[in-house]
């Protein structure tokens, strides 16, 4: 039981210590103040897509 423990710590460590500074820079990029110029970005990528069944 205390070996299963210890895995699922170090699992949890080396998972921490990989994914921190990922979540950090993302969380950096998507601030509040950045958010509205990527929704506005994403919402004009979603509308100008060209209608293919046209043929």
């Amino acid at each position: 039981m205390f070996l299963l423990l210890f895995i699922v710590l170090l699992i949890q460590f080396f998972t921490y210590w990989i994914f921190e500074p990922l979540v950090s820079f993302s969380e950096y990029l998507l601030e509040i103040r950045l958010f509205p110029i990527i929704a506005l970005i994403g919402l004009i990528f979603l509308f100008s897509a060209k209608n293919f069944e046209r043929n």
